[in-house]
């Protein structure tokens, strides 16, 4: 097992799942068939071409400027570092999940089928944010006032405190 592991780089479990998703992602492309993914038509509407692009945007582009944002954040925050990596997430997956809403993609169709506007929805997107930095900004400090209080101060001698003069 041990030689397993230091070959392939993790356990067999690892292998069977990747290679588990391989199979389901070829099963799907095999499904819609080959032509699905390029439409002729409008060739930036395709969806190889979108996969594609979203790999080497994310891979090329993006990961390095995250990774040097973390270092930067990781450098400046310490230990404080999940403060804001975990609202900044929220912030983001929740940004990629109500794009359409928050920058209207959409909007004549989206008000014919819910007799409904999308202008609340980047307010309330913002408001979002706001309440994960907020819940996040309570905890951990909470936290270090609970950490304050039960660690007692430097230098802190109670035999000399009481010790008669």
């Amino acid at each position: 097992m041990n030689a397993f592991r230091a070959r392939y780089g993790a356990g067999p479990l690892h292998l069977a799942i990747t290679a588990g998703c391989l199979a389901l992602a070829g099963l799907a492309v095999l499904t819609i068939g080959f032509p699905a993914l390029w439409n002729n038509d409008v060739w930036w509407q395709s969806i190889g071409l979108w996969f594609v692009g979203a790999a080497v945007v994310h891979d090329a582009i993006l990961f390095p400027l995250y990774a040097l944002l973390d270092r930067a954040l990781v450098a400046r925050l310490g230990r404080f570092v999940n403060a804001v990596r975990i609202p900044a997430l929220g912030a983001g997956l929740s940004l990629l999940l109500f794009a359409p809403g928050i920058f209207r993609q959409g909007s004549q169709t989206y008000e014919a089928a819910t007799g409904l506007t999308q202008e609340p929805y980047a307010m309330r997107w913002l408001l979002l944010v706001a309440a994960m930095f907020a819940a996040s900004a309570v905890f951990y400090g909470g936290r270090e006032a609970v950490r304050a209080l039960r660690t007692p101060p430097v230098g802190d001698n109670r035999e000399r405190q009481h010790a008669p003069n």
